[in-house]
């Protein structure tokens, strides 16, 4: 008998490792206007969006896996996962973004879709800020085929 595949989760929650969770904290809530949730030793539950986010500090040089040698790097990097934060003013939330400590890595620009920025936490995690017109991804999207 063939196993049933597991379902595909329907809420899920986002880690984010930083080095200082109190300096990460400050960023959150000042620069994205998130809540803080549940402490735990050593992370920070935040709280304001469709999913909860957990800061998880760990600081710079640790090990990311116990039995691998790579070391953890804050200084800006690519990863295959990032945040989009959907705001109704851009330039107010990439201001606020900024006050707060983000970087920005590519200024506001002009889509068929909407306005984006892209930036990055004061760890290098990058995340972008959008404001959707229009239709939003519905002036690209292709029509779904069966």
């Amino acid at each position: 008998m063939t196993p049933m595949p597991m379902p595909v989760p329907v809420h899920f929650i986002v880690n984010i490792d930083v080095g200082d969770l109190a300096v990460a904290e400050t960023f959150y809530r000042d620069g994205l206007g998130l809540e803080a949730g549940r402490r735990f030793d050593g992370a920070l539950e935040l709280l304001g969006g469709p999913t909860a986010l957990y800061l998880l500090e760990k600081p710079e040089g640790g090990r990311a896996v116990p039995e691998n040698a790579a070391r953890r790097d804050y200084t800006r990097h690519w990863t295959p996962v990032h945040l989009d934060f959907v705001t109704e003013d851009l330039d107010e939330a990439v201001a606020r973004a900024v006050a707060a400590g983000a970087v920005i890595e590519q200024a506001p620009r002009n889509e068929v879709w909407g306005r984006i920025a892209l930036l990055a936490d004061p760890f290098g995690n990058g995340f972008c800020l959008i404001r959707f017109t229009g239709r939003g991804y519905d002036e690209i999207a292709k029509p779904v085929v069966s």
